[in-house]
């Protein structure tokens, strides 16, 4: 279905026209007629498939732009998603007299505060630079109509989930609440239900959850092995450009450090830098300033990164969700993209139960150790109980 089928503003379709937005993804024709209801809703589809524009749009339309309040709230559990969640609400909205704004930490308060003393009709949030404000008495939200969690399985977990109630319960009056995420694990959803009243459900990711414009590649290797793999496999793609997870911090250091001697145009990013430091990386990244770039997981959830073509799991993922955040960074809005992940012995278990849940059908660079011909035969047996070691032991030969 094309924007101009649903009886949209036609100041809103200009912006939508110069956006190069014509066809409504399945997501966005699916959950526009429940949002422009009013009815709260809790909708799943999988990454890059245009979950924030289909927020925007009916949210812009709701807007009454002569009330000077804050009528539509925006929750995300990053301050890089909040940056481009309000970049999208201004461009779609740049037609009207609508004004977004967004507040997040690591950035000076005052400033903040002073902008929204102004005018602000949506505000783009993250929770804990929120909440600050609230104690300063500066916010009101009496005229909310609407209030979205992006990301909301991330919200809803622990270590986000009281401050989420908190901000919630400073709504008292009836509203309209969104919830919006690529993954919802079981122990969520009844928290989800919990923020909802009388919602729609909508999912588009029930029959798979890994989108089917990614390629999936593993590589079974001793971690001692990873940077020359790593080496061997970038030099042997054709690699526009290519993001590269770690699990922690100190991984992202440790990685950066050790090949960015072998590639140029490289550069990392994570929690640990200033948030002037992190945008700065994060705009080089867009405008293919940066043809790699190393990062912790504060990359791996909502950021639309338009030209990447690879994305790589140098650490395994914590588990499924984890995944396929990291994963949806590249093959978004269909185009086409690769996952190459790193696997070690201690990663089977988690591998296995990562591809049944996902159902993700693996290529294997090298040797695959799920198949039964790579099992060695005590182990397929159970009939001998030598100890048997997958990687050669420092200092000996071969693998008895």
């Amino acid at each position: 279905m094309k924007f101009s089928e649903i009886n949209l503003p036609s100041n809103i379709l200009r912006s939508l026209a110069k956006m190069g937005y014509e066809e409504m993804t399945p997501i966005q024709e699916a959950t526009y007629p429940v949002i422009f209801s009013g009815q709260d809703l809790c909708a799943l589809a999988e990454t890059g498939s245009g979950k924030t524009a289909a927020c925007a749009i009916p949210l812009i339309q709701k807007v009454d732009p002569t009330l000077n309040a804050i009528q539509g709230l925006v929750l995300v559990p990053t301050r890089e998603l909040c940056m481009q969640y309000v970049a999208e609400i201004e461009k779609i909205a740049s037609t009207t007299a609508v004004i977004p704004y967004a507040v997040y930490g690591g950035f000076d308060k005052k400033i903040q505060i002073a902008r929204l003393k102004q005018e602000v009709h949506i505000l783009v949030a993250t929770p804990g630079r929120l909440i600050d404000l609230l104690y300063d008495g500066i916010l009101s939200f009496a005229q909310v109509k609407c209030a979205i969690l992006d990301e909301a399985d991330e919200l809803l977990k622990v270590g986000f989930l009281e401050d989420i109630e908190f901000i919630m319960s400073c709504i008292l009056h009836e509203h309209q609440t969104l919830l919006f995420s690529a993954t919802m694990p079981d122990d969520i959803k009844k928290l989800a239900h919990d923020c909802l009243r009388d919602p729609q459900h909508i999912s588009l990711i029930t029959e798979r959850a890994a989108p089917e414009s990614i390629e999936h590649y593993f590589a079974y290797c001793h971690p001692k092995q990873r940077h020359t793999e790593l080496i061997r496999y970038l030099e042997g793609e054709d690699v526009n450009q290519a993001l590269i997870f770690c699990n922690a911090r100190h991984m992202v250091d440790s990685l950066f450090h050790s090949v960015r001697k072998d590639f140029k145009d490289i550069d990392y990013m994570h929690a640990g830098l200033s948030q002037d430091k992190r945008s700065s990386i994060i705009g080089k990244f867009r405008s293919e300033k940066l043809r790699y770039l190393i990062a912790s997981d504060v990359a791996g959830r909502g950021l639309d990164f338009s030209h990447v073509s690879h994305v790589i799991n140098w650490d395994f993922p914590k588990d499924g969700e984890q995944y396929t955040h990291r994963t949806g960074r590249t093959g978004r809005m269909g185009r086409k993209g690769k996952a190459f992940t790193f696997v070690s012995k201690h990663d089977l278990p988690g591998l296995r139960k990562l591809l049944r849940s996902k159902k993700i059908t693996p290529c294997w660079i090298g040797k695959n150790p799920l198949s039964e011909n790579n099992t060695p035969p005590e182990r397929r047996t159970q009939k001998r109980k030598r100890y048997f070691r997958p990687y050669p032991a420092e200092g000996s030969k071969k693998t008895e």
